[in-house]
């Protein structure tokens, strides 16, 4: 299984949806590390999520482009 290399700002789509309002499963990746904090579209909580658990999760890279973060 190879797994995809994700970039700062990256516009992605989870297997799950975010329990809020909207029901989203597309996020922004605002931080990279062992962690990665990756932000609702839906609503716009940011969510920390361990590396293991978002490479199990993602489902695709929707855009590469730099996006506005959401405030």
């Amino acid at each position: 299984m190879e797994l995809e290399k994700v970039e700062l700002f990256d516009l992605v789509q989870m297997k799950k949806a975010h329990p809020c309002h909207n029901k989203s499963t597309m996020f922004q990746v605002v931080k990279l590390g062992a962690d990665l904090k990756i932000q609702c579209q839906g609503c716009g909580n940011v969510i920390i999520i361990p590396r293991i658990i978002f490479d199990k999760r993602l489902k695709k890279i929707i855009s590469r482009e730099e996006q506005v973060l959401f405030k």
